[in-house]
């Protein structure tokens, strides 16, 4: 008790000072914002540039060579066929990138500028259905043979807004183009929803979250009053034939790990797979048709596995800077602004697969994984599956402080738009809109705690 008192004291004269009423607001929580292990045994420990790109502790002999062959397919660039690297030959016809580094740096997250990980998805009517020509994906890129898609196009138009002590800032809405389309107009109805790669860190871990655990957090009709209604999305997983949870994409528009690489290796990369075994072309391209392929997969199911493993083991940073004063009384912040309605923070992940090492932890991902409707700010009008065109996933906030150390921006949200923290805070709006405006209520120091809580993940 002596102790709790004195460390009670010691945070009542740290320098940014809070009025006693608020204080008496955050205090009501326990103190939580020690936590370090945010992935359990699956955490590592690395700060540099490389913090994203290590394995989870744990891993079988057998496994840590999968692990490295799948790195070296994730990083290394595939070649058009007919080639001499037969066994990275097949690129295209149409593509995204040349590789899965190429869109994930150092298996951290893209950012909208030119060739970094930013691609558009396509989708026609209520339904979502791929635009008649181009598909589901513009493909910005061919091998020699054809004609790109199209290029895509941004403007941004700096909006200003003001907190509520009168500070000004500064938002920047996209504006979204396709320019040169090779080969005909889009469909009227077709809309444009722009992603960004997302960081590859924990993904075997929110694989094995139950979907009792997941559903647990679903409340889509309201019936608490609390203004937040995550639903699920549910999508037919290529790899198991079943209808199960989404749980990865900006949408939870995919299943599982093995689902998207694929998925990713058909749509980015023009690579076909056993899950994928057509090329990402439609019927209205038929200069595409007949060109050499590099085999029938062009990904053989050993290499696909060996990326899907090393996808799935990829170690959480461990958070920093835990016992500064700022960071404590930002972790309150962060509860008392309704921010863990949605960045749920406790889960303990199955004994699903068989990767050891991801079984039966405690982790702490900041996500529910559920849809959540942002408001009309952030709409992109394109549904995918049942999420409709004003929902997006939580995204999961673990490994958020070392974007800039990885990738060397801090470009957030679904498409990049957000230069910072805080504007993608100042983003939030449908049933993130009342935390959004407690955020803008605070003063210039209790912002910067929050904002030094979020750097520590």
């Amino acid at each position: 008790m002596k102790q709790l008192f004195l460390l009670g004291i010691i945070l009542s004269l740290v320098v940014f000072s809070c009025k006693k009423e608020e204080t008496a607001v955050v205090s009501a929580y326990s103190d939580d914002s020690t936590l370090i292990d945010l992935a359990g045994n699956c955490s590592t420990g690395d700060q540099t540039s490389y913090a994203f790109s290590y394995q989870i502790n744990g891993l079988s002999s057998a496994q840590s060579l999968m692990f490295y062959v799948g790195n070296s397919f994730f990083n290394q660039s595939w070649v058009q066929a007919p080639s001499s690297t037969t066994a990275r030959d097949g690129l295209g016809p149409l593509f995204n990138a040349r590789s899965c580094s190429a869109c994930h740096f150092r298996d951290g997250r893209g950012s909208p500028q030119a060739n970094s990980g930013l691609l558009f998805r396509l989708g026609a009517g209520f339904d979502n259905s791929p635009d008649a020509i181009y598909g589901g994906q513009l493909q910005d890129y061919s091998h020699n043979a054809v004609t790109p898609e199209g290029s895509m196009g941004i403007n941004y138009i700096e909006e200003v807004g003001y907190f509520a002590d009168g500070t000004s800032y500064s938002l920047r809405r996209p504006v979204y183009t396709v320019a040169g389309q090779s080969y005909g107009a889009m469909q009227g109805t077709t809309g444009i929803s722009p992603r960004v790669g997302q960081q590859m860190i924990g993904l075997g871990l929110l694989e094995l979250i139950s979907e009792s655990d997941l559903l647990a957090n679903a409340d889509p009709n309201d019936a608490d009053g609390d203004g937040i209604s995550g639903v699920a999305n549910y999508v037919t997983d290529i790899a198991s034939g079943n209808l199960v949870i989404g749980r990865f994409g900006w949408k939870a528009n995919v299943g599982s790990i093995a689902h998207q690489v694929a998925g990713a290796f058909n749509g980015d990369i023009g690579i076909t797979s056993s899950y994928f075994p057509n090329e990402n072309y439609t019927a209205n391209q038929s200069s595409c048709a007949g060109l050499p392929n590099g085999g029938t997969p062009e990904i053989e199911d050993n290499d696909l596995d060996a990326v899907i493993l090393y996808a799935r083991s990829l170690a959480v940073p461990k958070r920093r800077n835990t016992t500064t004063p700022e960071v404590k009384y930002g972790a309150q912040f962060f509860k008392s602004l309704g921010c863990v309605s949605c960045h749920k923070m406790n889960y303990t992940t199955g004994f699903g697969g068989n990767i050891s090492p991801l079984k039966n932890q405690k982790i702490t991902p900041y996500t529910d994984l559920l849809l959540h409707d942002m408001g009309a700010g952030l709409a992109d009008h394109v549904p995918d599956h049942l999420a409709s065109g004003f929902e997006w996933r939580t995204q999961p906030l673990w490994g958020l402080g070392l974007i800039s150390t990885v990738n060397g921006h801090t470009n957030l949200l679904h498409d990049g738009r957000a230069r910072s923290i805080e504007e993608a805070i100042l983003w939030h709006g449908g049933e993130a809109q009342k935390s959004a405006d407690k955020y803008k209520k605070l003063p210039v120091n209790q912002r910067k705690m929050l904002l030094k809580y979020l750097e520590s993940l």
